[in-house]
């Protein structure tokens, strides 16, 4: 059978999946899609998997996606990232058996993209996309997708749409937002870049960004025209987004809960930080318990905080307190399910159509680390934990020591390598070369050469009896014996 392209695709293997939620790093694990899935989301996709790792490391493909296999969890896509057609084609092969699909990560804007050169940062190397995308089609069983962010520019963004669909691109996804959009600087996503690429192109496109309930789902596939829409930060809010409702949060931590007692092993720590999601404004108020969620170890705890949670909830619900004697200034009492909402960057467009004008510097004074005086008033929350436990700790990024890359791959090398490499890639070359790294810890050459004096001592051993008698009978170094022998005894 052929592999089915396009809108065919989108029909018959996703079934027309409207409702998508995003792959998610530690968060799109087994146990939260299968919660998605019962609450309205028709397609799912895996965590981003780094492609190098996923090949070389096998207990990496068993721990995040062989393990997973569930006949709940379909369809699936997985997503790689990636900046070496052949890697990438490699690892997509070691998956291609456990989804529907591959997706290919190009719109990732985090530092650790930037050092590793993947996401977005490789949004202006079209050649090589093209390759790498060009190569996945031809040597895959299953369709390849992409997820891309957008240009400022709407033309050269379709134009960046079009060169993915003609390298064999089967469905685009894309994030309205631009490369720098992030952090405090995230702002609107532009639908209208979305809708101008849904336009130029012939293949399903699924749209993200801007999507916090069921009703802004309904208005971006009216106002784009896309086939889908994916939800990320929204859907981590509320896995319920897509039935449109807003149950309490205690409903959907302790499904959630349930589900990863059904499905193990789950991370512990992608199990809290979906549970700071969904109590995210209840623990604003009852910050004690925010304490306890952090540094409780075991499921059992996790699950014992968040129903202490659920009890004093339901213990103000009893005095008939609501949110607004809180003054948090939330549209719904803290213990139901919504979105968090980021204050948007002055002069954006509150409809979703515009893209964010100039930002001014207020936007972003919440975080001043570059202050030269350096006191703990200046510093995030998490970096005043981290001096706390370390007080010479260095935050000022001028002073920072400036990675070097891999000569292989691009990641940061070992500072001592005698390869100049990074581990992965050391690792391949001392083995390879059977030598020694002793900054990674590599002793192939040390094994090797101890290896083989054990083999001579070993054979010394073999050989050892059966030379004794002969050498006893024959020393050359034993001085003959003056004494007569019996028989001389007898002829005397």
């Amino acid at each position: 059978m052929s592999k089915l392209q396009g809108f065919e695709f989108w029909r018959q293997t996703l079934k027309e999946a409207r409702f998508v939620v995003a792959p998610m790093v530690d968060q799109s694990e087994l146990a939260w899609r299968l919660l998605s899935r019962r609450h309205g989301a028709q397609l799912c996709y895996t965590p981003m998997f780094h492609a190098q790792v996923f090949v070389r490391d096998s207990n990496y493909r068993r721990e995040n996606l062989y393990n997973e296999v569930c006949e709940e969890d379909r369809p699936l896509i997985t997503q790689f990232c990636a900046n070496d057609p052949e890697v990438f084609v490699q690892a997509a092969l070691l998956a291609q058996d456990y989804c529907d699909a591959i997706d290919l990560n190009l719109g990732c804007p985090q530092m650790i993209a930037k050092r590793g050169h993947y996401g977005v940062f490789l949004q202006d190397e079209w050649e090589l996309l093209e390759k790498m995308v060009r190569l996945a089609n031809e040597k895959l069983s299953v369709p390849i997708t992409c997820k891309i962010r957008v240009f400022k520019d709407i033309e050269k963004t379709v134009h960046y749409a079009q060169m993915l669909e003609k390298a064999g691109c089967q469905l685009l996804t894309v994030h309205g937002r631009t490369k720098d959009q992030k952090g405090a600087m995230t702002g609107i996503a532009s639908w209208e870049h979305i809708k101008a690429v849904r336009k130029a192109v012939g293949i399903p496109v699924f749209a993200n960004g801007n999507i916090q309930h069921l009703s802004d789902v309904e208005r971006c596939i009216q106002e784009t025209g896309v086939q889908g829409v994916m939800s990320a930060e929204g859907n981590l809010h509320n896995p319920a987004l897509f039935e449109g409702r807003s149950p309490p949060v205690w409903e959907m931590a302790e499904e959630y809960l349930e589900v990863v007692k059904q499905h193990p092993p789950c991370t512990l720590s992608f199990v809290r930080a979906h549970l700071f999601k969904l109590w995210h404004h209840t623990l604003q108020i009852h910050q004690d318990l925010r304490e306890d969620l952090a540094k409780v170890k075991t499921l059992e705890g996790l699950a014992d905080v968040s129903k202490q949670l659920r009890l004093r909830c339901q213990e103000e619900i009893a005095r008939g307190k609501g949110v607004e004697e809180k003054g948090s200034g939330l549209p719904l009492p803290h213990w139901i399910c919504q979105p968090y909402v980021r204050p948007a960057p002055k002069d954006a467009v509150a409809n979703g159509n515009g893209q964010a004008s100039e930002v001014k510097k207020t936007v972003c004074q919440k975080r001043a680390l570059e202050d030269s005086d350096r006191t703990a008033d200046t510093l995030s929350k998490n970096k005043q934990k981290k001096r706390s436990r370390n007080p010479n700790k260095n935050f000022c990024p001028e002073q920072k020591p400036k990675y070097i890359k891999c000569d292989q791959c691009g990641n940061p090398k070992g500072n001592k390598c005698v390869f100049n490499l990074c581990r992965g890639c050391c690792k391949k070359k001392a083995y390879k070369e059977v030598a020694d790294c002793p900054s990674h810890g590599l002793r192939f050459k040390t094994k090797a050469d101890k290896r083989k004096a054990e083999e001579g001592e070993e054979e010394e051993r073999k050989e050892g009896p059966e030379m004794g008698p002969e050498k006893s009978r024959v020393s050359p170094q034993s001085p003959p014996d003056p004494s007569p022998g019996p028989q001389e005894q007898l002829l005397l």
